[in-house]
């Protein structure tokens, strides 16, 4: 089998940043999973002692609390700090641009849109900057939203740039002052856009990360549209074997958040094949 890699893939600046600052500072705990990867979290708790804490009061009886890349939220972070705790920021310079943004354009009385996933920790902590703040998926979802006449309109770093636009321009649209920041990551573009012209040459697509991982799941999206067999894996335990039966090139990608051992592992058993 043939295999061809992304020109670009794989852990992005932040990631990188914030597993440099987890081995650094050992026996610590993170607020929430650093990265969106099980397997790295697993090696840095095996190899430097960090633990994993999913609440604010978990993390409270650790003298030294690392904050994820995706941030927390600003109320928990101030509890934090109070407390005691140390607290090592490892929120990712890109996570930290649309907080600044969010808390400075509602001092200034805008409506905040947030381009995002209601759920996704990222959001939750940017929103928090927030006062009057609606976040949506879609332009038919914030259709469903009154808006005022002043609104500021931010991403989470991880979304698709095409769907960003047809968000702005709705606004522009609809509303008589929009202020739009473009806060979608620069390895995010770069990642997307790697994989958008390798599936297109390929015949089989995998893609490596996290399935709780917001850019991994972009990434594959992009990929199926172009490559009908494009599958997502976290490992190489989870490759089968009749993906690749009569192919003859296989693409492979990586989200921001996955190392390079895991990649290796799996570009090594395709190679097998």
């Amino acid at each position: 089998m043939k295999i061809k890699l992304a020109e670009k893939y794989g852990f992005c600046f932040g990631v990188k940043r914030a597993i440099k600052i987890a081995e650094e500072n050992r026996g610590a705990i993170t607020f929430g999973p650093l990265i969106h990867n099980a397997k790295e979290i697993g090696r840095l708790k095996e190899n430097f002692g960090v633990d994993l804490g999913e609440s604010l009061q978990e993390v409270q009886g650790y003298k030294d609390v690392i904050v994820r890349t995706h941030g927390i939220t600003k109320g928990d972070l101030e509890i934090l700090k109070k407390g005691g705790n140390n607290v090592i920021n490892a929120t990712c310079p890109f996570v930290t641009k649309p907080q600044n943004i969010v808390k400075k354009m509602s001092k200034e009385g805008y409506q905040i849109i947030i381009f995002g996933d209601k759920d996704h920790p990222e959001v939750k902590g940017v929103a928090s900057y927030g006062k009057d703040v609606v976040i949506a998926v879609d332009v038919d979802e914030i259709a469903q939203y009154a808006l005022k006449n002043k609104v500021a309109l931010v991403s989470q770093t991880t979304k698709q740039a095409e769907q960003f636009g047809k968000i702005a321009a709705f606004l522009v649209s609809r509303a008589n002052e929009v202020r739009i920041f473009n806060t979608i990551c620069n390895a995010t573009f770069e990642n997307q856009r790697a994989v958008l012209e390798l599936s297109k040459e390929v015949d089989v697509m995998v893609v490596v990360g996290g399935k709780n991982s917001s850019n991994t799941k972009q990434l594959l999206k992009i990929a199926q549209k172009h490559c009908k067999d494009s599958y997502l894996v976290e490992d190489k335990d989870e490759l089968d074997m009749q993906w690749f039966r009569d192919k003859k090139l296989c693409g492979i990608t990586a989200g921001a958040s996955t190392p390079d051992w895991i990649i290796k592992d799996v570009k090594d058993k395709i190679e097998q094949i």
